[in-house]
């Protein structure tokens, strides 16, 4: 996370403020501080900025946060355009000419999605690092199991990747992993953001494919779910856009503090448990 800028704020009807360096890092805090969701502030040379109030000190949003989450929802929207592309063709009469069409790209919509996916997953702000490097990897085996299930299976059969996944049910165990990322992601969103349609995404997801790769669900089932799959996505990735752009920033401090050489978290952690004793007292 990049440093934050020099800001300076008024804060009613708090009279007393003080500013502690740590690491290069220019926190900015307040001795009476009570609760404090945000105020209005002003950086150098820039134009008006809300500061939020932290679990380790306030943060702004920069210009750098803003790109990475509209890059991280662009992902979204990449892997979800492609997925109901490729996944309509399931839909369409078979001898249709738009359906013949889509069938000859179907490896193009899958790369490009798994694409999108992996940017996202490149992004995605999680508080916990171990979980989001679980998930890339996932990532990274689905697209490392998608190339081999490709090379020495599909291509030699004459085939397509997605076309022989989808008459050899074994090989969702190649490409599984890619989705079993999505599942994480689209949990991580419906856990964080109370959103329905992450939720049931979260479900469907992994139905639809151990009901593939079991065979123990029938056609008709299986399109249901597919669809419901297709339009969910859709409005998952869509909503992404209506949501403030703080709200996959997460709490910046946490990642800042995260960031630390453990002699300054240490310290930091003291002064804060010392600006709340101060805080007690008063």
């Amino acid at each position: 996370m990049d440093s934050a800028a020099v800001v300076s704020c008024s804060l009613v009807p708090l009279s007393v403020t003080s500013r502690a360096k740590l690491g290069g890092r220019t926190f900015a805090g307040s001795s009476k501080l009570r609760t404090l969701p945000s105020v209005q502030c002003k950086a150098l040379g820039d134009t008006s900025r809300t500061v939020y109030q932290g679990v380790y000190g306030p943060w702004t949003v920069d210009p750098s946060d803003v790109k990475e989450v509209i890059l991280y929802r662009s992902g979204l929207v990449t892997a979800a355009s492609s997925f109901v592309i490729a996944s309509s063709t399931a839909f369409l009469p078979e001898n249709s000419w738009f359906g013949e069409q889509l069938g000859q790209n179907l490896d193009l919509f899958y790369s490009v999605g798994a694409g999108g996916l992996g940017l996202s997953l490149l992004l995605i702000h999680i508080y916990v690092t171990e979980i989001k490097r679980t998930l890339q990897a996932f990532w990274a085996l689905g697209v490392i199991g998608s190339l081999a299930a490709y090379t020495f299976l599909a291509q030699p059969a004459g085939e397509g990747l997605v076309q022989y996944v989808v008459e050899n049910p074994m090989a969702v165990w190649f490409v599984g992993p890619l989705f079993a990322a999505l599942t994480g992601l689209v949990f991580k969103e419906g856990l964080c953001y109370g959103k329905l349609e992450a939720g049931i995404l979260t479900f469907i997801i992994p139905t639809v494919l151990l009901g593939h790769l079991t065979g123990l669900m029938d056609s008709g089932l299986k399109s249901l779910l597919l669809g419901s799959w297709m339009a969910l996505f859709v409005i998952f990735a869509g909503r992404k856009f209506t949501q403030p752009i703080k709200d996959d920033i997460g709490d910046k401090s946490v990642f800042t503090f995260n960031s630390l050489p453990e002699d300054e978290k240490k310290a930091l952690i003291e002064k804060l448990e010392e600006q709340k004793l101060n805080q007690n007292m008063s």
